[in-house]
């Protein structure tokens, strides 16, 4: 078209004004890219007074600091030299490795160190623990009880209910039974002041019971100054007697010559059996019993004295001074309560008013008259006096008077045997001066 000039591109140039001429002009495919400046963040001046360094603080590493009078801000001071880490392991576990930081600032932690991770500077010998280079077992614990055990097998060891209730309740009676005892011998006397009301029989139940569960060593001694029957209740493998012990006690040095005096039970209880001649037996006296004492406490943890008929001997006496706890036999009867009763009044007054506090009754429900009164008052007359009672049930393989086999009593017998040894345990001082 004439009057027109062609530009650069061979195109007609567009004349300025004409909006159709300059949209003519423009190329079909035009990208147009705008670059707006990033956006930066900053703190509010508020926010950054308030906010902590990236510093990580321990206990161990954090010197404490009294607030100033009058202000409540406490300065803390970090000591940055040591840093604890934990990963998900030992966050499980409740186990933190504390680690020293190496001089170049590197830190490995322990997941470094199980992925083949190493320190840029050497190691000394104390980084070699246990911890460190020994695998974990972990093993899936079992439950116990007839549906958590259902449950665990058949979903293929998936699902852990726990143990049931009930051997929850087993597991901590044992565990009361089982207590460590520190410093020294603990001496357990049981008495009564009427004979025939079980206290034989009580003292074996309560041996068998401690020396089944515990791996210390119990021994039952028999001070009965008459004739004693406490070797009765177990397979004698000696005829050897608390005489012999104090005959010998110069030649007895180790704990082999002194088990050779004595009879040791399936469940491990050990017996010391009392004179058999009456006219020996007479003889047994204060300072005999010291003798066997002494020497009871340097091979046993527990030393369980069943005392004879009576409490004014002399034996009660060098009994009573060394206990730490005690055990008063009562039978079921109105005349049997209430002797027990006068033997923890007699034990008052004559300045063993902690012994009776601290002190357990058995009440002997198999002995006679038993049906015949309200044991509901015998208990809580008792429960007044004493920290506890327990109540022993009527067994026919204790009715015999003969050897007490603990696998054939009644599981009712063996836990309230049980019952009365953790009673018994909870009374003992865990840690003495020996």
């Amino acid at each position: 078209m004439a009057g027109e000039d062609p530009g650069d591109d061979g195109l007609p140039s567009a004349i300025p004004g004409s909006d159709a001429e300059l949209a003519s002009a423009v190329p079909e495919n035009l990208t147009v890219s705008i670059e707006l400046p990033a956006t930066t963040h900053e703190t509010p001046e508020d926010e950054a007074q308030l906010a902590l360094g990236e510093v990580v603080a321990t206990p161990g590493s954090v010197a404490p600091v009294v607030p100033a009078p009058g202000t409540g801000t406490v300065s803390i001071e970090v000591l940055p030299d040591i840093v604890h880490v934990a990963d998900e392991e030992t966050l499980s576990t409740g186990e933190v490795d504390v680690v020293p930081l190496p001089d170049d600032g590197e830190l490995v932690s322990r997941r470094d160190r199980l992925r083949g991770g190493v320190a840029k500077s050497p190691e000394s010998s104390a980084m070699l623990t246990s911890d460190r280079l020994l695998e974990p077992k972990r093993t899936k614990q079992r439950p116990e009880g007839g549906w958590p055990s259902f449950v665990y097998a058949s979903s293929l060891h998936l699902v852990n209910l726990g143990d049931s209730a009930k051997v929850r309740e087993r597991k901590a009676l044992d565990a009361r039974i089982g207590k460590r005892l520190e410093g020294g011998t603990r001496f357990v006397p049981v008495l009564t002041r009427k004979g025939g009301v079980g206290k034989t029989t009580i003292t074996t139940l309560l041996g068998m019971a401690l020396a089944s569960l515990r791996e210390d060593r119990i021994i039952a001694v028999d001070a009965n100054p008459d004739r004693g029957t406490l070797s009765e209740r177990v397979a004698k493998q000696t005829r050897s007697t608390v005489r012999d012990i104090v005959t010998h006690a110069a030649a007895i040095k180790d704990f082999s010559e002194f088990s050779s005096h004595v009879s040791r039970d399936e469940t491990r209880l050990d017996v010391l059996a009392s004179d058999t001649d009456p006219l020996l037996s007479e003889a047994f006296d204060e300072n005999d019993y010291n003798v066997v004492a002494d020497l009871v406490s340097r091979y046993y943890s527990i030393c369980l004295t069943d005392c004879g008929t009576g409490i004014v001997h002399s034996v009660m006496r060098a009994t009573l001074q060394r206990a730490d706890s005690i055990v008063v036999v009562s039978g079921g009867s109105v005349d049997e309560a209430r002797l027990a009763s006068e033997t923890l009044t007699w034990l008052e007054a004559n300045n063993y008013a902690p012994l009776v506090r601290n002190a357990i009754v058995a009440i002997n429900t198999a002995t006679q008259g038993t049906n015949l009164v309200k044991l509901d008052e015998i208990d809580a007359h008792f429960r007044s006096r004493v920290r506890e009672v327990v109540r022993m049930p009527y067994d026919p393989e204790l009715a015999a008077g003969s050897v007490v086999r603990w696998e054939r009593l009644k599981p009712f017998t063996r836990a309230s045997a049980r019952e009365l040894a953790a009673l018994v345990m909870d009374g003992l001082p865990t840690t003495r001066n020996a």
